[in-house]
C-alpha cells in the first residue's frame, strides 16, 4: 500500500512543480521579448535491497522554448526587435553577461542605454553610453548614431555599436534571477549577421489560451493524485482494523 501512497504523492509533488512553471508563463505572457519555460521530469526507478518495485517521478532540467514571439509595431526610435535568431547582450547585476530578445530600450539621466528591466546593453567596449543628443537611431546591425546636442540636422555620428549574439540555444539557461545565460559562464561572441529592426518589439511567444487550458488540467490532475492519497490511507486504515492493529 505504500507503493500506491508514494507514487500518488510524487506524481502530485511534480504537479505542483508544473503548475509553478505554467503559473511563470501566463504572469510573463505580456512581457516583451519572454520565452516560456518548459515542466520537464521523467520517470526513475526507485531500487531495493531484493527488487525494483517503484517508479517515482522526477524533476528534470527546466526547459525553454525559444520559438519566436509575434512583432509589434510601436514606432519608436529606440524598440528593436530581432529579426530571426539571436539576442542583445546586456550585463546582468552580477556584473556578468545575459541575453534577452526585449528590445525596449531606454537613455537614463546619466546617458546609460538600459533594458526596460534596468539593465545596461552592452557595446564594443561593455556597457554603451550615449552622449546628449538631438535625436538617437539605431541601425539594423546595431549601430547608434546620434546627432548631438546644439549640432546641426546633418551631423550625424556614430556612438557605439549594441552587441549582437547569435549562441546555440542548446547552450543558454535561465537563472534563478530569470536572465538567460552561458551555461558555462563565458560570454558569447558577437554575430555581424544578427539583425534589428526599430520601431518594432518582439511580444512574449507564451500561448495564453494554451496556457489557462494547461492551468486547468494540472489543477484536475493535482486533485486526482490527491484522491488517490486519501483512498490509499482509507485503504490503509481498513486494513489495520482488519487485523486487529487499531
Amino acid at each position: 500500500m505504500d507503493r500506491f501512497m508514494y507514487l500518488a504523492m510524487s506524481g502530485a509533488k511534480e504537479n505542483l512543480y508544473a503548475q509553478a512553471i505554467n503559473n511563470h508563463n501566463l504572469a510573463n505572457a505580456t512581457t516583451h521579448g519572454f520565452r516560456q519555460s518548459l515542466a520537464d521530469a521523467y520517470t526513475a526507478p526507485i531500487t531495493g535491497p531484493v527488487y525494483d518495485s517503484r517508479d517515482y517521478v522526477q524533476v528534470g532540467n527546466e526547459a525553454i522554448d525559444f520559438s519566436h514571439g509575434a512583432m509589434q509595431s510601436t514606432g519608436r526610435d529606440l524598440d528593436v526587435a530581432i529579426q530571426g535568431e539571436g539576442f542583445i547582450a546586456v550585463q546582468a547585476p552580477d556584473g556578468g553577461e545575459a541575453y534577452t530578445r526585449a528590445g525596449n530600450l531606454h537613455v537614463d539621466a546619466q546617458g546609460m542605454l538600459l533594458t526596460d528591466r534596468g539593465l545596461p546593453v552592452l557595446g564594443d567596449g561593455g556597457p554603451i553610453t550615449v552622449p546628449p543628443d538631438e535625436s538617437i537611431l539605431i541601425g539594423t546591425d546595431g549601430t547608434i548614431t546620434i546627432r548631438p546636442e546644439g549640432s546641426a540636422p546633418n551631423a550625424l555620428a556614430a556612438v557605439n555599436r549594441i552587441r549582437l549574439v547569435n549562441p546555440d540555444t542548446a547552450t543558454l539557461e535561465r537563472t534563478e534571477d530569470g536572465l538567460i545565460r552561458a551555461k558555462d559562464g563565458q560570454e558569447v561572441e558577437a554575430d555581424a549577421n544578427v539583425r534589428v529592426v526599430t520601431g518594432m518589439l518582439e511580444t512574449s511567444n507564451v500561448n495564453t489560451v494554451e496556457a489557462l487550458t494547461r492551468m486547468i488540467e494540472l489543477s484536475r490532475t493535482y486533485e486526482t493524485q490527491i484522491k488517490m492519497m486519501e483512498t490509499a490511507n482509507n485503504i490503509e486504515e481498513r486494513h489495520n482494523r482488519l487485523l486487529g492493529i487499531s
